[in-house]
């Protein structure tokens, strides 16, 4: 395997209709020696908010290559926090597996890399009595596998950018600017 560095990927994946659970995961990937692994180890404490866990599926079962995950959004409540390190890190832990399975990730020399995750929760889903936690699971762990894979390709790429340039706008700009 050539040595990873500094690799980044996004993606979103909505959420179903009446749902809060869209997923927004940012990746960084890179290798365990260089400015990845330096964050990654930088990320080892916590920060008041913004809980930072290993990614694991379940008990005693963390994922390869070692991920730190932690939130965008600030944790105020134990529901909250108890979606984050469930589902949520289930969905993720799982995604990366896949993404070794399926190549998206190198299996040889996996233990030179490392990730970070930030999640994006949002803070309605720990209030809402409704909540599908299929679907909490289901856009995180296409999200992850698909900011993975991004991430791993350099997609998109700045000619992707250049050449939809005119045609795709942030969402937030809607009747603010025209192309």
């Amino acid at each position: 395997m050539s040595e990873i560095w500094f690799r980044t990927g996004e993606a979103t994946v909505l959420a179903a209709e009446g749902q809060f659970t869209d997923a927004m995961p940012e990746v960084l990937i890179g290798s365990t020696r260089g400015p990845v692994g330096h964050a990654f180890a930088g990320m080892l404490g916590q920060v008041q908010g913004h809980t930072r866990m290993f990614v694991v599926r379940d008990l005693n079962q963390l994922v390869r290559p070692s991920t730190i995950m932690t939130t965008k959004v600030t944790i105020h409540t134990a529901e909250y926090a108890e979606l984050l390190g469930g589902v949520v890190q289930a969905a993720t832990g799982d995604a990366i597996v896949d993404c070794v399975i399926e190549g998206i990730l190198p299996k040889d020399g996996l233990d030179e890399l490392c990730m970070i995750i930030t999640i994006w929760l949002d803070e309605r889903c720990g209030k809402d009595e409704n909540l599908d936690r299929k679907d909490l699971y289901r856009t995180n762990y296409e999200a992850t596998k698909l900011a993975i894979a991004r991430a791993m390709k350099g997609e998109p790429t700045i000619d992707e950018l250049i050449a939809n340039r005119k045609t795709v706008k942030h969402y937030a700009l809607e009747d603010i600017i025209e192309y």
